[in-house]
Protein backbone atom coordinates (compact mmCIF):
# COMPACT_ATOMS: atom_id res chain seq x y z
CA UNK A 1 0.00 0.00 0.00
CA UNK A 2 1.11 3.68 -0.65
CA UNK A 3 2.87 5.77 2.00
CA UNK A 4 0.74 8.52 3.40
CA UNK A 5 1.39 12.29 2.18
CA UNK A 6 1.34 15.35 3.95
CA UNK A 7 -1.16 16.72 1.07
CA UNK A 8 -3.62 14.09 2.22
CA UNK A 9 -3.46 14.70 6.12
CA UNK A 10 -4.07 18.53 5.16
CA UNK A 11 -6.87 16.56 2.94
CA UNK A 12 -8.45 15.36 5.44
CA UNK A 13 -8.11 18.49 8.12
CA UNK A 14 -9.99 19.57 5.14
CA UNK A 15 -12.95 17.05 5.58
CA UNK A 16 -13.31 17.08 9.37
CA UNK A 17 -11.60 19.78 11.05
CA UNK A 18 -15.03 21.78 11.64
CA UNK A 19 -16.57 18.01 12.84
CA UNK A 20 -14.18 17.01 15.63
CA UNK A 21 -13.05 18.97 18.58
CA UNK A 22 -8.68 20.46 18.36
CA UNK A 23 -7.30 19.07 21.87
CA UNK A 24 -5.39 20.90 24.39
CA UNK A 25 -1.87 20.79 25.37
CA UNK A 26 -1.14 20.82 28.98
CA UNK A 27 2.62 21.49 29.92
CA UNK A 28 3.89 19.87 32.93
CA UNK A 29 6.82 18.73 34.91
CA UNK A 30 7.41 14.93 35.38
CA UNK A 31 10.29 13.13 37.23
CA UNK A 32 12.54 11.10 35.61
CA UNK A 33 15.70 9.34 36.75
CA UNK A 34 18.06 12.34 35.80
CA UNK A 35 15.87 15.01 37.60
CA UNK A 36 11.91 16.73 36.58
CA UNK A 37 11.96 17.49 32.91
CA UNK A 38 8.92 19.45 31.48
CA UNK A 39 6.89 17.55 28.93
CA UNK A 40 3.72 18.34 26.65
CA UNK A 41 0.63 16.46 27.20
CA UNK A 42 -1.27 16.18 24.03
CA UNK A 43 -4.91 15.25 25.62
CA UNK A 44 -6.40 13.61 22.83
CA UNK A 45 -8.40 11.26 25.48
CA UNK A 46 -10.93 14.43 25.42
CA UNK A 47 -11.39 14.03 21.34
CA UNK A 48 -15.25 13.17 20.77
CA UNK A 49 -15.27 9.36 21.40
CA UNK A 50 -13.03 9.27 24.62
CA UNK A 51 -9.63 8.69 21.55
CA UNK A 52 -7.99 9.78 18.83
CA UNK A 53 -9.91 7.24 16.64
CA UNK A 54 -12.68 9.53 15.29
CA UNK A 55 -10.27 11.50 13.40
CA UNK A 56 -9.83 8.66 11.03
CA UNK A 57 -13.42 7.45 10.48
CA UNK A 58 -14.82 11.00 9.51
CA UNK A 59 -12.30 11.25 6.78
CA UNK A 60 -13.02 8.01 5.67
CA UNK A 61 -16.76 8.20 6.04
CA UNK A 62 -17.12 11.87 4.70
CA UNK A 63 -14.27 11.16 1.73
CA UNK A 64 -16.81 7.55 1.00
CA UNK A 65 -20.20 10.17 0.74
CA UNK A 66 -18.19 12.71 -1.25
CA UNK A 67 -17.26 9.81 -3.88
CA UNK A 68 -21.00 8.09 -3.70
CA UNK A 69 -19.79 5.26 -2.07
CA UNK A 70 -21.90 5.59 0.80
CA UNK A 71 -25.12 2.95 0.92
CA UNK A 72 -28.13 2.63 3.28
CA UNK A 73 -26.17 -0.42 4.99
CA UNK A 74 -23.77 2.59 6.27
CA UNK A 75 -20.78 1.89 7.74
CA UNK A 76 -19.09 -2.19 9.61
CA UNK A 77 -15.56 -2.10 10.89
CA UNK A 78 -14.11 -4.60 13.20
CA UNK A 79 -11.79 -3.65 16.22
CA UNK A 80 -11.02 -4.60 19.84
CA UNK A 81 -12.87 -1.13 20.94
CA UNK A 82 -11.52 2.56 20.37
CA UNK A 83 -11.89 2.13 16.77
CA UNK A 84 -15.29 0.69 17.00
CA UNK A 85 -16.41 3.78 19.12
CA UNK A 86 -14.96 5.89 16.71
CA UNK A 87 -16.67 4.76 14.15
CA UNK A 88 -20.33 4.78 15.53
CA UNK A 89 -19.79 8.62 17.23
CA UNK A 90 -19.11 9.38 13.74
CA UNK A 91 -22.29 7.42 12.65
CA UNK A 92 -24.03 8.93 15.16
CA UNK A 93 -22.82 12.50 13.95
CA UNK A 94 -24.13 11.73 10.40
CA UNK A 95 -26.99 9.65 10.86
CA UNK A 96 -25.43 6.54 9.80
CA UNK A 97 -25.81 2.51 10.74
CA UNK A 98 -23.13 1.26 12.10
CA UNK A 99 -22.59 -2.29 12.70
CA UNK A 100 -19.23 -3.38 14.93
CA UNK A 101 -17.30 -6.60 15.38
CA UNK A 102 -15.59 -6.98 18.02
CA UNK A 103 -13.74 -9.88 19.77
CA UNK A 104 -15.49 -11.79 22.77
CA UNK A 105 -12.18 -10.53 25.12
CA UNK A 106 -12.83 -7.09 24.40
CA UNK A 107 -13.46 -4.90 27.38
CA UNK A 108 -17.03 -4.76 28.83
CA UNK A 109 -16.74 -0.81 29.39
CA UNK A 110 -15.85 -0.57 25.85
CA UNK A 111 -18.97 -3.25 24.37
CA UNK A 112 -21.24 -1.35 26.62
CA UNK A 113 -20.13 2.41 25.04
CA UNK A 114 -20.56 0.94 21.72
CA UNK A 115 -24.18 -0.08 22.46
CA UNK A 116 -24.98 2.97 24.13
CA UNK A 117 -24.06 4.76 21.02
CA UNK A 118 -26.59 2.82 19.00
CA UNK A 119 -24.00 0.37 16.99
CA UNK A 120 -25.26 -2.76 16.09
CA UNK A 121 -22.61 -5.15 18.22
CA UNK A 122 -21.36 -8.39 16.90
CA UNK A 123 -18.75 -10.33 19.32
CA UNK A 124 -17.30 -12.78 17.27
CA UNK A 125 -13.84 -14.53 18.04
CA UNK A 126 -11.25 -14.43 20.83
CA UNK A 127 -9.07 -11.68 18.58
CA UNK A 128 -8.85 -8.99 16.56
CA UNK A 129 -8.09 -11.34 13.18
CA UNK A 130 -10.96 -13.55 13.86
CA UNK A 131 -13.61 -10.56 13.78
CA UNK A 132 -12.09 -8.53 11.14
CA UNK A 133 -12.80 -11.80 9.21
CA UNK A 134 -16.62 -11.55 10.05
CA UNK A 135 -16.57 -8.09 9.80
CA UNK A 136 -15.14 -8.20 5.82
CA UNK A 137 -18.35 -10.76 4.94
CA UNK A 138 -20.87 -8.67 6.40
CA UNK A 139 -19.48 -5.98 4.13
CA UNK A 140 -19.59 -8.08 1.25
CA UNK A 141 -22.96 -8.85 2.15
CA UNK A 142 -24.50 -5.88 2.78
CA UNK A 143 -22.75 -3.50 0.90
CA UNK A 144 -22.10 -1.29 3.85
CA UNK A 145 -18.14 0.62 3.79
CA UNK A 146 -16.04 -1.26 5.25
CA UNK A 147 -13.70 0.36 7.72
CA UNK A 148 -9.96 -0.62 8.72
CA UNK A 149 -9.45 0.13 12.70
CA UNK A 150 -5.65 1.22 10.94
CA UNK A 151 -4.15 0.00 7.68
CA UNK A 152 -6.53 1.90 5.57
CA UNK A 153 -5.36 5.41 3.87
CA UNK A 154 -8.10 7.70 5.22
CA UNK A 155 -7.93 6.47 9.04
CA UNK A 156 -3.71 7.20 8.97
CA UNK A 157 -4.78 10.02 6.92
CA UNK A 158 -7.42 11.36 9.63
CA UNK A 159 -4.99 10.32 12.62
CA UNK A 160 -2.02 12.45 11.35
CA UNK A 161 -4.36 16.21 11.61
CA UNK A 162 -2.77 15.61 15.34
CA UNK A 163 0.31 16.07 14.25
CA UNK A 164 -0.86 19.32 12.58
CA UNK A 165 -2.51 20.56 15.57
CA UNK A 166 0.93 19.88 17.32
CA UNK A 167 2.87 22.44 14.83
CA UNK A 168 0.36 24.89 15.64
CA UNK A 169 0.14 24.49 19.50
CA UNK A 170 3.86 24.10 19.88
CA UNK A 171 6.15 26.14 17.91
CA UNK A 172 9.53 24.37 18.90
CA UNK A 173 11.13 21.14 17.80
CA UNK A 174 9.42 18.43 19.44
CA UNK A 175 10.41 14.60 20.49
CA UNK A 176 6.82 12.81 20.22
CA UNK A 177 6.27 9.88 21.93
CA UNK A 178 3.33 7.76 20.83
CA UNK A 179 1.68 4.22 22.04
CA UNK A 180 1.88 1.99 18.65
CA UNK A 181 -1.04 -0.94 18.53
CA UNK A 182 -1.22 -1.27 14.01
CA UNK A 183 0.21 1.64 13.44
CA UNK A 184 -2.50 3.81 11.96
CA UNK A 185 -1.62 6.57 14.69
CA UNK A 186 2.56 6.70 14.38
CA UNK A 187 2.63 6.50 11.03
CA UNK A 188 0.02 9.55 10.09
CA UNK A 189 2.03 11.40 12.60
CA UNK A 190 5.36 11.12 11.27
CA UNK A 191 3.84 11.79 7.94
CA UNK A 192 2.85 14.79 9.73
CA UNK A 193 6.14 15.74 11.69
CA UNK A 194 8.82 14.22 10.12
CA UNK A 195 11.66 15.13 9.96
CA UNK A 196 11.77 18.29 11.62
CA UNK A 197 10.34 16.69 14.65
CA UNK A 198 11.26 13.05 15.82
CA UNK A 199 8.41 10.55 16.47
CA UNK A 200 8.91 7.21 18.87
CA UNK A 201 6.93 4.76 18.95
CA UNK A 202 6.14 2.85 22.14
CA UNK A 203 5.17 -0.64 22.44
CA UNK A 204 4.48 -2.98 26.03
CA UNK A 205 7.28 -6.17 24.88
CA UNK A 206 4.32 -8.15 24.94
CA UNK A 207 2.47 -6.49 22.11
CA UNK A 208 5.23 -4.67 20.10
CA UNK A 209 4.63 -5.56 16.28
CA UNK A 210 6.37 -1.71 15.46
CA UNK A 211 9.45 -3.09 17.09
CA UNK A 212 9.62 -6.16 15.48
CA UNK A 213 8.98 -5.18 12.25
CA UNK A 214 12.07 -2.94 11.87
CA UNK A 215 14.19 -5.84 13.74
CA UNK A 216 12.85 -7.91 10.81
CA UNK A 217 13.03 -5.36 8.10
CA UNK A 218 9.47 -6.12 7.02
CA UNK A 219 6.04 -6.54 9.36
CA UNK A 220 5.98 -9.81 10.66
CA UNK A 221 2.95 -11.87 12.54
CA UNK A 222 3.49 -11.09 16.21
CA UNK A 223 2.46 -12.91 19.67
CA UNK A 224 0.37 -10.65 22.35
CA UNK A 225 0.95 -11.11 26.48
CA UNK A 226 0.02 -7.71 27.55
CA UNK A 227 -1.81 -5.83 29.97
CA UNK A 228 -2.66 -3.50 27.05
CA UNK A 229 -3.25 -5.81 24.20
CA UNK A 230 -7.30 -4.57 24.26
CA UNK A 231 -5.80 -1.47 22.64
CA UNK A 232 -2.44 -2.38 21.14
CA UNK A 233 -3.44 -5.49 20.17
CA UNK A 234 -2.50 -6.01 16.52
CA UNK A 235 -0.93 -8.59 15.92
CA UNK A 236 1.17 -7.56 12.66
CA UNK A 237 2.13 -4.06 12.16
CA UNK A 238 -0.16 -2.09 9.27
CA UNK A 239 1.02 -1.92 5.56
CA UNK A 240 0.03 1.76 4.86
CA UNK A 241 2.33 2.52 8.57
CA UNK A 242 5.04 0.63 7.20
CA UNK A 243 5.22 2.11 3.87
CA UNK A 244 5.16 5.25 5.47
CA UNK A 245 7.99 4.98 8.31
CA UNK A 246 10.45 2.95 5.91
CA UNK A 247 11.00 6.31 4.12
CA UNK A 248 11.15 8.54 7.49
CA UNK A 249 13.32 8.77 10.18
CA UNK A 250 11.06 7.02 13.18
CA UNK A 251 12.35 5.88 16.94
CA UNK A 252 11.21 2.06 18.16
CA UNK A 253 11.28 1.40 22.08
CA UNK A 254 9.70 -1.04 24.48
CA UNK A 255 8.75 -1.29 27.97
CA UNK A 256 7.15 -3.88 30.68
CA UNK A 257 3.69 -4.14 31.83
CA UNK A 258 4.55 -2.73 35.32
CA UNK A 259 6.56 0.26 33.71
CA UNK A 260 3.65 1.37 31.61
CA UNK A 261 1.18 0.42 34.91
CA UNK A 262 3.32 2.95 36.94
CA UNK A 263 2.86 5.70 33.82
CA UNK A 264 -1.11 5.65 34.26
CA UNK A 265 -0.63 5.82 37.92
CA UNK A 266 1.40 8.48 37.72
CA UNK A 267 -1.23 9.81 35.18
CA UNK A 268 -3.83 9.59 38.03
CA UNK A 269 -1.58 10.33 40.96
CA UNK A 270 -0.13 13.47 39.73
CA UNK A 271 -2.34 14.97 36.87
CA UNK A 272 -5.93 13.26 37.88
CA UNK A 273 -5.96 11.91 34.15
CA UNK A 274 -7.10 8.67 33.80
CA UNK A 275 -6.40 6.99 30.37
CA UNK A 276 -5.91 3.44 28.93
CA UNK A 277 -2.77 1.08 29.84
CA UNK A 278 -2.10 1.21 26.12
CA UNK A 279 -2.16 4.59 26.40
CA UNK A 280 0.29 5.60 29.24
CA UNK A 281 2.33 3.21 27.13
CA UNK A 282 3.80 6.42 25.24
CA UNK A 283 5.26 8.15 28.64
CA UNK A 284 7.01 5.32 30.39
CA UNK A 285 10.11 5.08 28.94
CA UNK A 286 10.57 9.22 30.16
CA UNK A 287 10.01 8.19 33.86
CA UNK A 288 12.10 4.88 33.76
CA UNK A 289 15.01 7.25 32.17
CA UNK A 290 15.11 4.44 28.51
CA UNK A 291 15.48 7.91 26.95
CA UNK A 292 16.99 10.75 27.85
CA UNK A 293 15.52 14.06 26.47
CA UNK A 294 16.93 16.23 24.14
CA UNK A 295 18.15 19.18 25.75
CA UNK A 296 16.60 21.46 22.10
CA UNK A 297 14.12 19.41 21.68
CA UNK A 298 10.20 19.45 23.71
CA UNK A 299 9.31 16.01 25.12
CA UNK A 300 5.48 15.46 23.86
CA UNK A 301 3.56 12.45 24.48
CA UNK A 302 -0.14 11.95 22.99
CA UNK A 303 -2.63 10.54 25.42
CA UNK A 304 -4.61 8.95 23.09
CA UNK A 305 -6.66 7.21 24.80
CA UNK A 306 -9.15 6.91 27.20
CA UNK A 307 -12.08 4.26 27.15
CA UNK A 308 -11.58 2.22 30.32
CA UNK A 309 -12.85 1.85 34.14
CA UNK A 310 -11.26 4.60 36.36
CA UNK A 311 -10.67 1.29 38.44
CA UNK A 312 -6.43 -0.17 38.73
Amino acid sequence: MPAISLEEIIAARGRIGSLIRPTPVLRAEVRTPSGPVTVAFKLEYLQLGGSFKIRGSLNAIVHAREGGRLTDAGVVIASGGNAAIGAATACRMLGLRCTVVVPTTAPAVKVARLNALGADVHQVGDRYALSAEAAAVMAEQTGALQLHAYDLPDIVAGAGTIGLELREQLDVPLDVFVAVGGGGLVGGLTAALAPEHTVTGVEPIGASALHQALAAGRPVPVDLDSVAADSLGATQLGEICWDTISTLPIGSITVTDEELIAARNLLWDEFRIVVEHGTATALAPLLTGAVEPDPGRLPCVILCGANTSVTP
